[in-house]
């Protein structure tokens, strides 16, 4: 058809005839064909996934399946710890000193202390098991710190088990089996009496509240067995507050204490013993025939040593007071230092040990020497030429040194439990025992050393010992319902001598000794006149009354 015209009335009927499209479905609308590279697109990004979850499954199920499938079982089966019981510690009647009771929201038990002072020392403390943010357990031991609790740990803490719990996928425990048991630790079973080792501290407390002293330490110990009946050094930590570890206020005050609360006074703690060396002084006199026991050296108050380099100056060596004519019984009894000056350094006619003797017989008692096991602690020092060369550059030894040697006083330095041993000793006929603080069977014989001295020197000094606590200084033991044998002790301390030491040692029954005692009191005044002695006096008066067993024969 060619240049057909079209006419108006033509559009408008053609109008009418169009379809009914749905324009808002897209009817009538021209359709357009999808691009090929967005199906190639399309096709690649499936192609990617397909391959990426082929792979998975195949380090899952096949490469590392051996692997995930223990995975898989340790989220089923968990392994939990079992902790073991801890050891009950007990005194030697059974009474209860350390247990534990049941810990909310712990797997294991809280360790519960006597609230009785004076055991701190003696017991120690420990430290409970940790866990990271996760509560998983890292650390599954309760450790013992220090005392007991740490050096009889092996005894006490047993050995903890292993639980398997089983769980389904929402986490509910489905079983429980013990794969291994847990053995609890042992009781152990300590030679202490609870109730004079209690009694003892409360004397050595009241005082030092009363008097001033900064602190003490006290001990009893069997000649024969070596068993300590009371152990105890004040002042003192709280063993719980150490082992929860939380009350972080008190543990600051504990360290900041000037006292030094953590210092067991009687392995560690160091101190001029004065004149309760002088017994091995004058065993060491009739061991080596320096002196008989019957001669008589008399104390005017002073000894006065002529300077060999110019006559017309002397160096006076004092007394405590003028004790007048003396032999070796009543010089110990009294404590006169002028004797023991004489029979020590030597002085007119009496020729006396000499510095490598008195070092000789100290030590053979064990002072200069550390005690071995729980009791271990400082050596201490016995002072000698060589010693005062070492610490005084170089400085000779003079004859002042050897008489201040032969008092305990000079760089003398000595712990309680030396001077508990070295007693015992003497009261036990000549063997140095190993003390232990663990109850033993009568049938045990105890460790120890004999020292291989004279028994009728030995009886002359029990009997200077037993003068002391008759008409001597440690007169205040002289009680009617036991025998005791006494020594005191009072040793100056630094160059202003404000402060003293107090000691008081012996031994009971004095014919058929048993027990053998120490009281030691730090830093008191030296104007007191009331120290170590007067504790023991208070406690055999309490013993006397409570605890009347340990005065039979």
């Amino acid at each position: 058809m060619k240049n057909h015209e079209v006419f108006p009335d033509e559009i408008f009927m053609d109008a009418r005839n169009l379809p009914r499209f749905d324009d808002n479905q897209f009817e009538g609308r021209m359709e357009k064909s999808i691009p090929r590279r967005t199906i190639l697109f399309i096709g690649l990004l499936f192609l990617f996934f397909g391959l990426f979850f082929v792979s998975r499954a195949w380090a899952l199920q096949i490469s590392k399946g051996e692997v995930y499938a223990k995975i898989s079982e340790n989220n089923r089966l968990n392994n939990d710890i079992v902790f073991a019981e801890r050891g009950t510690i007990v005194d030697r009647n059974d009474v209860l000193l350390a247990w534990n009771t049941p810990r909310e929201g712990e797997l294991f038990n809280t360790r519960v202390y006597t609230t009785t002072s004076g055991f701190s020392q003696l017991l120690g403390y420990i430290s409970y098991p940790k866990k990271d943010k996760k509560g998983i357990y890292f650390d599954h031991e309760l450790k013992g710190k220090t005392g007991s609790e740490q050096y009889y740990d092996y005894i006490l803490q047993g050995k903890n088990g292993i639980k398997i719990t089983e769980t389904d996928a929402l986490g509910k425990v489905v079983s429980e089996n013990v794969l291994e048991p847990a053995e609890h630790g042992e009781t152990l079973k300590l030679s202490v009496d609870s109730r004079i080792q209690a009694k003892l501290y409360e004397y050595m407390e009241k005082l030092s509240d009363d008097i001033g002293f900064s602190g003490g330490a006290a001990a009893i110990m069997n000649v024969h067995t070596g068993e300590l009946v009371a152990f105890t050094s004040y002042p003192e930590f709280s063993s719980s507050v150490m082992t929860e570890g939380s009350d972080s206020a008190k543990i600051k005050e504990y360290f900041n204490d000037p006292r030094n609360l953590f210092l067991s006074r009687l392995n560690h703690g160091l101190y001029t013993p004065g004149s309760i060396v002088k017994p091995y002084v004058a065993l060491g006199a009739l061991e080596e025939g320096t002196i008989s026991p019957d001669k008589i050296i008399v104390s005017t108050g002073k000894i006065e040593v002529v300077n060999p380099y110019n006559p017309s100056q002397s160096t006076a060596f004092n007394d405590w007071k003028a004790h007048g004519p003396v032999d070796m019984r009543k010089a110990i009894a009294l404590s006169s230092n002028v004797y023991f000056y004489e029979i020590g350094g030597g002085f007119a006619d009496i020729k006396g040990l000499g510095i490598t003797k008195l070092d000789k017989y100290y030590r053979l008692f064990g002072f200069g020497s550390p005690l071995v096991g729980f009791f271990e602690g400082k050596s201490g020092t016995v002072p000698n030429p060589e010693w005062k060369k070492k610490h005084f550059d170089g400085d000779d030894w003079r004859l002042g040194d050897t008489y201040f040697t032969s008092i305990g006083q000079y760089g003398f330095q000595a712990t309680p439990m030396q001077a508990l041993r070295a007693v015992s000793a003497i009261a036990n006929g000549g063997k140095l025992i190993d003390p232990t603080i663990l109850r033993v069977a009568s049938s045990t014989v105890a460790s120890s050393t004999d020292l291989g001295v004279n028994p009728g020197n030995l009886k002359i000094i029990r009997e200077g010992m037993r003068q002391g606590a008759l008409i001597g200084t440690a007169k205040a033991l002289n009680v009617p319902y036991v025998e005791i044998a006494g020594k005191t002790g009072t040793a100056e301390l630094g160059t202003t001598k404000a402060k003293v030491n107090s000691w008081n040692e012996g031994f009971w029954p004095y014919d058929n000794p048993k027990y053998a005692f120490v009281v030691m009191m730090e830093q008191g005044p030296r104007s007191n006149t009331v120290g170590a002695v007067f504790v023991m006096r208070q406690l055999v008066d309490w013993m006397n009354i409570n605890t009347p067993e340990y005065f039979d024969n």
